[in-house]
């Protein structure tokens, strides 16, 4: 295909997702088994026969197109358009038959993010979002909350790790002090709950490329931000912060202590 527009190649990533999202439901709460990764991460069939027919499927379209996958690496690394993918993002709730996993799709072009879709498959939701067409939830425009104090705020993390600095004190310490309820509904769940306005901040002190591609995005098409933790807007930051935007630079502050 040559000459697609945001929203086709939108249309094709959303399809994919839910596609590859069936592939996930096929050993969702079933027994399988789990692997360890060199970085500790577990990893599954359904990880690896999801991310395959993820890239079958792009190859078929975008022939001419870059991929980067958390199981199988990178192929045409040069290419100007990159799919950015992670098969099962949330794996540690996967293999616990817990619902809060995602497919995730991210399309770059020039290393500037396009089209992100999360897709939740044992939820039956899909958030998706192209820049300049908005982001959309359940057939409807999706909207950042208007949250404008963080101690009212609803804040969420995937992990409670965060790194002490010299005093002992961390950036988890100063964001439960000043925010409101902390929930650790994680992973891309937790970025889907802040691009509907169900929840106000989501930050993860570690992140991969193909974690964050699909999020940049989906965040700003709801009208929020996504940034790393020093506030550059990436996806190679080494980890993230997404906000409804009003609370921002106020969470910024608090992660550089």
């Amino acid at each position: 295909m040559a000459g697609e527009s945001v929203r086709d190649l939108l249309e094709v990533a959303v399809d994919i997702a839910e596609k590859a999202g069936e592939i996930t439901l096929r050993y969702y709460q079933g027994r399988f088994a789990v692997e360890t990764k060199a970085d500790t991460s577990p990893v599954t069939v359904a990880d690896r026969e999801a991310e395959t027919y993820i890239r079958r499927a792009i190859e078929s379209r975008f022939p001419q197109d870059g991929i980067v996958g958390e199981e199988f690496g990178e192929i045409r690394a040069r290419a100007r358009r990159r799919w950015i993918v992670d098969p099962i993002d949330g794996t540690f709730s996967f293999v616990r038959g817990v619902p809060l996993y995602g497919v995730l799709i991210g399309v770059e072009q020039d290393e500037e993010p396009l089209v992100g879709v999360i897709h939740l498959p044992a939820l039956g939701e899909t958030v998706a979002a192209a820049r300049g067409e908005g982001c959309r939830w359940r057939g409807q425009r999706a909207q950042v909350s208007s949250t404008a104090q963080l101690r009212d705020a609803l804040w969420l993390t995937t992990d409670l790790d965060f790194d002490a600095d010299a005093a002992g004190s961390s950036a988890l310490d100063r964001l439960v002090d000043a925010a409101g309820p902390a929930r650790t509904w994680g992973d891309c769940y937790g970025y889907a709950l802040v691009a509907t306005g169900r929840a106000d901040i989501m930050t993860d002190p570690r992140m991969h490329v193909w974690d964050c591609a699909a999020l940049l995005p989906i965040i700003e098409g709801a009208n929020g931000r996504f940034t790393d933790w020093q506030g550059r807007r990436t996806i190679r930051g080494g980890n993230a912060v997404a906000t409804n935007g009003v609370l921002h630079d106020e969470v910024l502050a608090l992660l550089k202590g």
